[in-house]
């Protein structure tokens, strides 16, 4: 792994009374809970120490072993972690908007887990043969499903693994985006409710600020479960250990004590909340136990043992794989090993129940997505179209033609093929659609889609396609057939569902698949119809999700059904450069036609400088290219030349003005996050007493931000993070590099932040010989995760 220390990308408000920016940081002191897996984040290391994070993004950032809060990409502010989970309750909007509603399709995936963990009560009767460790986690985990207290010899070493069962797979219903209450599907809390959180605090020393998230996040009886438990106060986005610590002194006076059991146990879950804003779905127990003892936990085994008791958390044992021995499947109740076989190493895992159970139900669906295609040849039609097509393309289409599950991996100019896919596939009549990260990608792909569908000969004719009903509407053109993963989940865009609530589709192919959370993979896989096929599709080499897991990597390592390895090249000097860094080589390119600029500086303040000078004169002087169309990409938000810096700066040369509605103007470029993880940009219309009015890409119509949300989700946005203009490409591209950042460096974030120019690319180079090192010697930082074990469990690996 990697050892370079990392800054979140994106901040948040700053939690009052915690001190100025660089102060309070969200850096999690769950160091070393991510030592073992860190986290894929971005943002300058040496960046003036802006460790700040919000839920924009999800993004988070360890260095030297520490899982930093994650944070998001498109939130505003500079402070603590913020996920805006009370913001936008009074004034909201009463017409919600399509993330709105997306929100609130995932609150009803976790309410479902939460039906399936219900269902999980019964204890298992297998296991009457183990002895030792085995025997120990057994009836550990026998007395959490009782409700009881597990055996403290439980932790005392790795026991041995568990094998889960699969569970049946419950569809989820799409909800209208009308019916939601609030900024994250849920009512927001009354002003009485929030002046009682607000009494308690005040009691507490706390900032009055918390009150409307704290009475969102703890919900009713927030005062009492506060004054009960002062530690619940660390469930609030942005509060560290140390604020929580103060307030439980000023509530409880002499009878606080560090070694509380429930300050051991709300610890354990904030360290798993940092986790997963770091993108690991679980934690190692000795990993976790760790953080514990440097967060001033005494006990640090019985404070995770409390928190499993209680059901805040979930333990796992996990079969460590043997070179030439195949994966352990699950075991039947009462089942036992007939060669008595030496039982296998296993790792113990500690997780967050909402991930834990999105991971398992992400396989289940998987699975079924695999075995529910009716095993028989390719009709005429497919082979038809295979032979149309050339290269990879037709690969790609003889693989989907008899397998449920594919896989397809390339760059940009890839992109092509899973075009041809579609158009064929339209041809011969399914009910095909496309899913785009951004709005930008679902432009770009509706381009090839048109382009793929011209060249397409008419294959329905030829074959026997499945008839549509008599009301059918006419078929959808190619802008119609792509659209974006929040659209389609929310409902928003796409072919509708159907009464048992599966997407109405034959085919679904999912662009820039590494962008998927595993909660998002989990909602979206199990809306496939049984019988339909399913494509996942991206750049192995780009950053991974914002959110917890990296789903693609982990279906890759899998081998558990067919990958399509596109072999089409990006064309020209950057797809050449872009290439090269995406196996570990700097090269240097000719680049006759001013493809690519190298602009060394010596300090951050010169940094700025020319980055300014080059969007706003020299570039489109050029080449010709407004500086609308150029977008400048930096490591982090903080320090002298992290986005804030330089969209000041940008602000003062493109568009100056007064900032009188939270810093902002009309005609300033933004980047909006309408939901963790999603960034998308546009620009200031105007502002009045409903709030900010934005016109945003790929929008039906103008977006309104409450006052109180526009600090915390909407930041300028002439300058972004990797991670924001992931999944979209520019005409040019800046990539600002100031010497403080090199420690952020590594060969995903250049290989993303290079990536994101169409025409032209400019560097801003002042790491001197860290950019080469971070290509060559940098790679993606690791992530705990449990699916390629749950998909080996389920799924026979691929031939």
């Amino acid at each position: 792994m990697s050892t370079e220390p990392e800054t979140t990308e994106n901040s948040g408000p700053e939690v009052p009374g915690t001190g100025a920016e660089g102060a309070g940081e969200a850096t999690t002191a769950a160091e070393g809970a991510g030592a073992a897996a860190g986290a894929e984040a971005e943002g300058g290391a040496g960046t003036g120490g802006d460790g700040e994070a919000t839920a924009g993004d999800g993004e988070a950032t360890a260095g030297d072993g520490e899982v930093t809060a994650g944070g998001g990409e498109g939130g505003a502010g500079d402070g603590e972690v913020t996920t805006g989970a009370g913001e936008g309750g009074e004034g909201a909007a009463a017409d919600l908007s399509e993330a709105e509603a997306e929100l609130l399709a995932q609150r009803i995936e976790r309410e479902r887990i939460e039906r399936r963990k219900a269902e999980k009560r019964t204890p298992i009767e297998s296991g009457t043969k183990l002895s030792g460790k085995a025997a120990d986690l057994l009836a550990a985990v026998r007395a959490v499903e009782s409700g009881q207290k597990p055996p403290e010899t439980v932790f005392s070493e790795p026991p041995a693994p568990r094998r889960p069962a699969p569970e049946p797979v419950r569809r989820p219903q799409p909800v209208p985006a009308e019916q939601a209450a609030g900024p994250t599907g849920a009512p927001a809390p009354t002003a009485e409710a929030v002046a009682a959180v607000r009494e308690v605090l005040a009691a507490g020393g706390a900032p009055e600020t918390l009150a409307a998230q704290a009475a969102a996040v703890l919900g009713e009886g927030a005062p009492e479960a506060l004054r009960r438990d002062p530690w619940q106060l660390l469930r609030v986005p942005g509060v560290r250990p140390e604020h929580a610590d103060s307030f439980a002194r000023a509530l409880l006076g002499p009878e606080c004590a560090p070694d509380d059991e429930r300050r051991g146990r709300a610890v354990t879950v904030w360290l798993l909340e940092q986790a997963a804003l770091a993108g690991h779905t679980a934690l190692e127990l000795p990993a976790l136990t760790a953080a514990l003892g440097r967060q001033g936990v005494p006990g640090a085994e019985e404070a995770v043992q409390g928190a499993i008791a209680e059901g805040e958390a979930l333990v796992f044992q996990d079969a460590l794989e043997e070179p030439g021995r195949p994966a352990a499947a699950p075991a039947q109740d009462g089942e036992e090993d007939e060669d008595g076989e030496a039982e296998r190493p296993v790792r113990v895992l500690v997780g967050l129940e909402r991930y834990a159970l999105a991971e398992e139900s992400l396989a289940d669906a998987l699975a079924r997505v695999v075995n529910s295609l009716p095993k028989e040849e390719a009709s005429a039609g497919w082979e038809q179209a295979a032979a149309a097509a050339s290269g990879s393309a037709a690969e790609l289409i003889r693989a989907v033609a008899g397998h449920g599950l594919v896989l397809h991996t390339g760059g940009e100019a890839a992109r092509a093929e899973p075009a041809a896919l579609l158009a064929a596939a339209r041809a011969l009549g399914l009910r095909a659609v496309a899913a785009c990260h951004t709005p930008d990608g679902r432009r770009r792909f509706a381009g090839l889609l048109g382009a793929a569908e011209s060249a397409v000969p008419a294959l329905a004719a030829e074959v026997e396609a499945p008839a549509a009903p008599a009301d059918a509407p006419a078929r959808d053109t190619a802008s119609d057939a792509v659209v974006t993963v929040s659209g389609l989940l929310s409902g928003a865009e796409g072919p509708g569902r159907d009464a048992e609530g599966a997407l109405a589709l034959d085919l679904l192919v999912v662009l820039d698949a590494p962008q998927l959370d595993v909660e998002s993979a989990a909602l979206l896989v199990e809306s496939v119809p049984d019988g339909a096929r399913l494509v996942l599709s991206g750049d192995p080499a780009v950053l991974w999700s914002a959110g917890p897991g990296r789903v693609f990597a982990d279906l890759l390592a899998a081998r558990v059904c067919p990958q399509v390895a596109s072999r089409t090249p990006d064309p020209g000097p950057l797809g050449e450069l872009v290439s090269g860094i995406g196996i570990g080589e700097l090269n240097q390119v000719e680049a006759p036609g001013k493809e690519l600029v190298i602009v060394p500086v010596r300090d951050a303040g010169e940094a700025v400088h020319r980055t300014v000078q080059l969007v706003a004169d020299s570039v489109p002087r050029a080449l010709g290219i407004p500086p609308e169309q150029t977008v400048v990409i930096t490591p982090g938000h903080g320090g002298a030349a992290g986005t804030r810096a330089l969209n000041a700066a940008l602000k003062e040369r493109l568009n100056p003005g007064p900032g009188r509605f939270g810093g902002f103007d009309p005609g300033d470029r933004i980047a909006y996050a309408p939901a963790p993880g999603r960034t998308v940009p546009g620009r200031v219309v105007k502002a009045d007493a409903d709030g900010l009015h934005l016109s945003c890409a790929g929008g039906s119509g103008p977006v309104v931000v409450p006052r109180e949300r526009v600090e915390q989700s909407v930041r300028h946005g002439w300058a972004l993070t990797a991670h924001q203009a992931v999944g979209a490409r520019w005409p040019a591209a800046v990539v600002v590099l100031p010497g403080d950042a090199s420690q952020a460096l590594s060969r995903p974030w250049v290989y993303t932040a290079f990536g994101r120019a169409d025409r032209h690319l400019s560097v801003v180079h002042g790491v001197e010989q860290a950019l080469p090192r971070a290509v060559a010697e940098v790679p993606a930082k690791p992530r705990t995760t449990r699916l390629p074990l749950l998909l080996r469990m389920q799924v026979p690996a691929a031939a």
